[in-house]
């Protein structure tokens, strides 16, 4: 098929994700106010907890099984270079065009994570279902490219909570301290030297290592030392590990759902009891179905919304936005190119072209929504987020419609 004959089954599923965006905007207008600042919070915490591990877990156990999943080992792989690729272009970014230190977990988000769940399931069903689409039966190039579709969003909520949210947790952290100014003070005024800066930062912010050795150089009997060695010890560290964020984020609402779909989906005697018409439990599964339906929708709206700060314009560095955008739609789709068609050559891809379209649509998308979600969870650099956002999703419509037109010409 010719490329001008693809161009508008490429175009009409972005152009339906800009028009649920164009609604998020005029909710957010002050004159209007439906999706406000606070309201949008909510709703965040909404898709974060509820929406978005349905979508994943739903769609994961529906389409899911080991037979396919071991067909499509290569997605994981892809979607890991995916990740390594756009955090080392943004790390490149950070270092040409050195942002605020608050900016640089928000730059490598952008660059490293694409939107891997939404507009993939919203463009691969629209494109199925056109009349002039390459990928053949529209029945079974949806129920194959909804499995694509599914896998895919679950293994990027994965990247996105456990690598993404760190990332930008880290970088949001990076405020000035009370007692490091405090300290610089006393440094310029006089008052202490610079020798003694770091045993002053010491004992106004001991550590947590340091209270506990603290306290094990107490006086202590015997009885309580034993106590303190087996009981208390065991229960402190238990406390540490629950309570670490890394870990929590790598267990995100997301990442639990991805993994609850996947265990139901692979294993037969857990399928056949939640899966299908005549399962048992299947109300569960159309109960988890019908909440994931909400995610995409809710979300695309939470981000037009987001993009009115955008619009009211902030400090942004404009090469940073340049930046981003070179790199997720020049740079990383022409990468891969040559990391999908090398894959295909050594065999590590089977030959379907819907699969491998999808595999090279992974490089070509704009940053994923989560991270608007993220800035907002952490309070750090939603406006900057919002700017690089309205700009990125702006110039989708025709990034993503030329890639996607490539690409189906490529593998057609």
């Amino acid at each position: 098929m010719g490329f001008l004959s693809l161009l508008p089954v490429a175009s009409f599923p972005v152009i339906k994700v800009l028009l649920i965006t164009a609604i998020g905007l005029l909710l957010a207008l002050d004159s209007i106010s439906i999706l406000g600042e606070d309201a949008r919070k909510k709703v965040n915490q909404l898709v974060f907890y509820v929406f978005n591990p349905a979508l994943v877990g739903s769609n994961l156990a529906k389409t899911i099984t080991l037979e396919s999943f071991v067909e499509m080992w290569f997605m994981p792989v892809n979607i890991l270079f995916t990740f390594i690729l756009g955090s080392a272009l943004g790390w490149i970014l950070i270092k040409m065009t050195r942002p605020p230190k608050r900016m640089e977990g928000l730059i490598l988000g952008c660059c490293s994570t694409g939107n891997l769940g939404n507009l993939p399931l919203i463009i691969i069903p629209a494109i199925c279902e056109e009349s002039g689409s390459p990928f053949g039966d529209s029945e079974v190039c949806y129920e194959y490219g909804m499995t694509y579709a599914s896998l895919s969003m679950a293994i990027g909520a994965v990247f996105i909570w456990s690598g993404v949210y760190n990332i930008m947790r880290i970088s949001s952290s990076r405020k000035e301290d009370i007692s490091s100014e405090v300290s610089r003070l006393l440094i310029s005024s006089g008052e202490i030297s610079e020798t003694h800066y770091d045993n002053f930062s010491e004992i106004v912010n001991p550590t947590e290592d340091a209270m506990d050795d603290a306290y094990t150089l107490l006086p202590q009997d015997a009885e309580s030392q034993e106590k303190v060695s087996i009981s208390s010890k065991i229960a402190h560290h238990l406390r540490r590990i629950s309570n670490n964020s890394s870990l929590r984020a790598i267990f995100a609402p997301s990442t639990l759902g991805a993994i609850i779909g996947f265990v139901v989906g692979v294993i037969s005697p857990l399928r056949d009891f939640f899966i299908g018409s005549s399962a048992p439990f299947h109300v569960i599964e159309d109960t988890a179905y019908m909440l994931g339906e909400a995610a995409i929708p809710t979300l695309t709206l939470v981000m037009g919304a987001n993009l009115l700060k955008g619009l009211r314009g902030t400090s942004t560095p404009l090469w940073t936005i340049v930046g981003i955008v070179v790199v997720r739609y020049i740079l990383l789709p022409v990468m891969g190119v040559a990391v999908v068609k090398g894959a295909v050559h050594f065999n590590l891809v089977h030959s379907d072209a819907l699969y491998q379209f999808v595999l090279l649509l992974q490089y070509a998308l704009p940053p994923a929504m989560n991270i608007a979600t993220i800035a907002q969870l952490f309070g750090a650099g939603e406006s900057e987020c919002s700017v690089i956002m309205l700009w990125t999703y702006s110039l989708a419509s025709i990034a993503v419609t030329l890639w996607s037109t490539f690409f189906m010409w490529l593998v057609a």
